[in-house]
Order: C-alpha cells, then sequence, then structure tokens
C-alpha cells in the first residue's frame, strides 16, 4: 500500500495575471522556493517529493499522519502567502494512490478545513513503496557527440517514452534532472524495468541502468534504489556487467 500527497497552489492562475506581463521571473524564482520548502519539509519526515507540474508536486508520504501533514501545512504558510492544498489519497499501486487523491479532490473530501487537506487515508494498511533509480550509462561520451540542448532534448525524449511506458504498469515516473529518473513502481518493477531498457536500446541504441530499492518510506526506498545504482557502477569499472539490480536492504 502507498500514500501519496499532491500539493496544489491554490488560485495560481488569477494570481499570476495580478504581476502584469513582467511576471516570468517571479514566477520561476517562487516555484523554485516552493518546491526547496516542500522537498525540506517532506524529507525531514522520510518522505520524498516529485514535480509533477510546477504549480503541483507529488509527495510520497508513506508513514505521514493527518497530524504531520497539518504541520507542514503550517510551516509553509509562514513562507508563502500564496495558498496550498494537500489532497492525500493511498492505493496498492502508485497510479491507484494519484486516482484516489483525484477523486478526493474533484469530491471536496476534507480532512482538515482549516488547513485546506483533503483526501482519503488508511491508518490500517502496511505501507511498502518500491522505487526504480535509472540512468544513462556513459552520458560523456553522448555529451562529445552532441550539443548541450540535443542531449536535453535526448533526455527528455526518453522521459516521454518512460512515463508513458511505466504509466501502463500502474507506475508514476519523474526526471530528476542530468541523466537521473525515478519510477514509482508497482510489484513488477524488476520485469518492467528489463523490458522498458531493453526498449531503448533497441530503439535509441542507448544502454541505461536502474537501481530497486524498496521500503516502507520513500526516502528509506530512494537510498536503497541509489545504492543499488552506485553498485551497478562500480561493477561496470571491474568488468562486470549488470543493468538492473536490487541490493538486500
Amino acid at each position: 500500500m502507498i500514500q501519496l500527497t499532491i500539493i496544489k497552489i491554490t488560485g495560481y492562475g488569477p494570481w499570476t495575471l495580478t504581476l502584469g506581463s513582467d511576471r516570468e521571473h517571479h514566477l520561476q524564482i517562487l516555484q523554485s522556493s516552493l518546491y526547496k520548502e516542500i522537498q525540506k519539509h517532506f524529507s525531514e519526515k522520510n518522505c520524498l517529493v516529485f514535480s509533477n507540474r510546477f504549480d503541483e508536486l507529488f509527495a510520497i508520504s508513506n508513514g505521514l499522519s493527518l497530524k504531520d501533514h497539518v504541520e507542514i501545512q503550517e510551516k509553509l504558510s509562514k513562507s508563502f502567502s500564496l495558498g496550498l492544498s494537500m489532497t492525500i489519497g493511498y492505493g496498492k499501486t502508485p497510479f491507484e494512490a494519484n486516482l484516489k487523491a483525484s477523486e478526493a479532490r474533484k469530491s471536496n473530501t476534507i480532512l482538515d478545513k482549516d488547513h485546506n487537506i483533503l483526501g482519503f487515508m488508511d491508518g490500517k494498511a502496511v505501507q511498502d513503496v518500491q522505487i526504480l533509480h535509472m540512468d544513462v550509462d556513459g552520458t560523456t561520451s553522448i555529451s562529445s557527440a552532441k550539443s548541450p540542448y540535443e542531449i536535453s532534448s535526448l533526455m527528455f525524449r526518453i522521459f516521454s517514452e518512460m512515463s508513458e511506458f511505466f504509466l501502463g504498469k500502474n507506475s508514476l515516473t519523474f526526471f530528476m534532472g542530468g541523466d537521473n529518473f525515478m519510477i514509482i513502481s508497482s510489484e513488477d518493477g524488476k520485469a518492467n524495468a528489463i523490458k522498458f531498457l531493453e526498449l531503448m536500446e533497441k530503439k535509441y541504441s542507448i544502454i541505461m541502468n536502474c537501481g530497486i530499492g524498496r521500503a516502507k518510506t520513500a526516502r528509506e526506498a530512494a537510498n536503497h534504489a541509489t545504492k543499488s545504482l552506485d553498485a551497478i557502477r562500480k561493477l561496470r569499472n571491474s568488468g562486470e556487467r549488470q543493468r538492473v539490480l536490487e541490493l538486500p536492504c
């Protein structure tokens, strides 16, 4: 069972118009600052935040109670004058948790009116999250053949295909910058990772690696996934090829 919290700026569109046409730099500064603070407060509670759109973020919030969400909301309200809503969902897969949160938003299912928190929570279910951490192998050689913008274009193309592929597996994909991606995965993460890496090699002649981590909280799962990815790099340096790896916890 996975718990997911969607954090969204409320009244964002109308508010941006009050800034006039010379507003883009203000918006980018705000969005960056908001991401920093939200990531800080959630990660302190062993969660992990991903940018869905710049005015909307996804926190994998396993282990967090309603009281924890209220505490974070109160801290954020002291830092930003804009309103923020939080919508909580849960499910057997990440995509189901996303759907549950979306259902709560549409039905206006309120958990805490004073702090603008909506959603559904299941405190009895055992929470568990599996994260795949993928990167492109040999980025240095790609960089020598392509310009920086061409490399970015390639990464977004991979991200688009990765997002569609894993969405079909009830999983959620996020681009982490550089050549790194994280997938909040459904149960069959390893098998799906192998299939996707084979697809990328066949279609683009690109070799990718995938570290897998599983734990009760998102930070722990990401930690294990990154350790597994680092182990793949060490094996590569010693001459051993392994593309998908899950180290024992």
